[in-house]
């Protein structure tokens, strides 16, 4: 099984929070969307599979993935173009789960209609909040009526739909907070990804807090936000499945899930991240010298050929994080018994603070463990091995 993302690196505005790759100006849209596609059939060979194997064995696409950015700026035909791409050139499975992130602000119900009717068979809605002073808080570039005028018409063309919400939010209490997710909840939708607002370093909302204009996130404030959210999503049988992510029952992003199991994909455009079970690569984060290099024929990318200590601690981050938890029969295998007994040692303060457990030989963050799921996994990082 494989996957293929693909980054549309552009935005109609820049959200306050985000340190994405992406640009605002949509001069070189065109030329990028034919670089894109030329990309996808430069490294088509990273998926060829050998006529000796097994069916069972064969690398086919089962999940496609526009992300960005904004892909929903591209219009229907560019999408289209993108997709029917990959189609030429890979073996792609009869029902790939196809996903377009999307904006409100693009989500018409004319567009919404376009859309249903092209291969995309799974939206993933950028709404962040229904409230006006958040939005404006963010630099959204929709509204609190538009997010929900989206959502109202898209569930009636599209089964499979993901909403993003924002908690942490500086000023957002915890009732404010229970009317988003209660919003949501109205809507029937199978999916939601909750992130709590981080200040990055580079970004307009960083040097809004430090020039006194927006107060700063608080932890303890985020943290009761995700106990709530937990709490709420699965009163109303959604599977918390991921630190982030809570699904109903075979709604769970494949995509993502994919990623999360350390299954390879390939990632297409500026920016993108690739994975092939060996090595990560990633594409150059600057449009104009990835346009130069595709036209040039050549792969804007960086690899990196991972480590046994590099896989072992990717394993623990991304294992942690979701229901399927740290095989330690995995560990032993796959690493060996230095790094079993390493993670024994390690994992022992939190297994006796009741943050983590073992269950059926796997390690999995208790209730009280998932907020700070990224903070443990650091923890159990083996250092220095090599």
């Amino acid at each position: 099984m494989s996957g293929i993302y693909i980054h549309i690196p552009f935005c109609k505005q820049a959200c306050h929070y985000c340190d994405f790759h992406f640009s605002t100006s949509m001069k070189k849209k065109e030329e990028m969307v034919l670089a894109i596609a030329k990309e996808i059939q430069m490294r088509k060979s990273e998926f060829k599979n050998d006529p000796s194997e097994s069916e069972h064995a064969k690398q086919t696409v089962e999940t496609i993935y526009l992300g960005g950015g904004t892909p929903s700026v591209l219009t229907s035909e560019e999408i289209n173009f993108l997709i029917a791409a990959v189609y030429s050139n890979y073996s792609v499975i009869e029902n790939p789960e196809i996903t377009l992130e999307a904006n409100p602000d693009d989500l018409s119900e004319e567009r919404i209609i376009e859309l249903s009717k092209s291969k995309i068979n799974r939206l993933s809605i950028g709404i962040q909040s229904f409230f006006e002073d958040d939005l404006q808080l963010m630099n959204r570039a929709h509204n609190s009526a538009e997010a929900k005028k989206c959502l109202e018409e898209a569930t009636k063309y599209f089964d499979n739909i993901s909403l993003d919400l924002i908690y942490g939010i500086p000023g957002m209490s915890n009732e404010k907070w229970k009317q988003n997710i209660e919003t949501a909840l109205s809507f029937g939708i199978p999916h939601i990804s909750s992130y709590a607002l981080t200040v990055e370093p580079k970004t307009a909302l960083n040097k809004l807090i430090q020039t006194g204009k927006i107060a700063a996130p608080k932890d303890d404030v985020a943290q009761e936000h995700f106990a709530v959210l937990v709490e709420m999503l699965e009163a109303n049988d959604f599977i918390h499945y991921e630190l982030s992510n809570f699904g109903k029952a075979n709604y769970f992003s494949k995509n993502n899930s994919a990623y999360w199991l350390g299954k390879k994909y390939i990632g297409i455009g500026p920016s993108a991240h690739s994975y092939d079970g060996v090595s990560r690569s990633w594409n150059v984060s600057n449009n104009s010298i990835y346009l130069k290099s595709i036209q040039e024929n050549k792969l804007p990318n960086e690899i990196e050929i991972l480590s046994i200590t590099d896989r072992y601690n990717e394993y623990i981050m991304t294992g942690l994080r979701t229901i399927w938890g740290v095989s330690l029969d995995r560990i032993e295998i796959e690493f060996g018994s230095d790094y079993l007994e390493y993670l024994n040692k390690q994992s022992q303060k939190f297994l006796d603070d009741n943050l983590l457990f073992i269950e059926n030989n796997i390690l999995k963050p208790t209730p009280k463990g998932k907020f700070l799921t990224d903070g443990i996994a650091s923890d159990l990082f083996y250092l220095n091995l090599e």
